[in-house]
């Protein structure tokens, strides 16, 4: 088996809770970490297989916020992308269950993380 590795990295600035970012989205804030992942990675948004984000407070957010993000990051509507709330650890949760999708074979580039506002 080949190894899984993470080949780009990107965040936002942050902010204090309703603080500068208070009335962002945050699938607009998602979208912009997922476009400057991808430009870094040096691939185009239509090689992502499927994007997993992990949120927290969704509330308001519109029915998947992940895919919100994905769309607004130009990856298209045929990838997949779901989001997973596991509180604290929903980032670090999506990345592993990236990993688990390329090491089953059911992905071969997989966008994750978090977004929050």
């Amino acid at each position: 088996m080949e190894d899984i590795v993470i080949v780009s990295a990107a965040r936002t600035a942050v902010g204090s809770f309703n603080g500068i970012f208070g009335t962002t989205p945050a699938h607009i804030l998602g979208s912009a970490a997922l476009k400057a992942a991808i430009e870094r990675a040096g691939i185009a948004p239509e090689d992502v297989d499927e994007v997993i984000l992990g949120q927290v407070l969704t509330a308001a957010q519109g029915q998947n916020p992940a895919r919100i993000a994905a769309r607004h990051a130009g990856i298209p509507d045929a990838k997949t992308a779901f989001g997973i709330n596991q509180v604290c650890g929903s980032g670090l949760r999506a990345v592993a269950l990236a990993a688990q999708q390329i090491r089953t074979g059911e992905s071969d580039i997989v966008v994750a993380g978090g977004q929050e506002s």
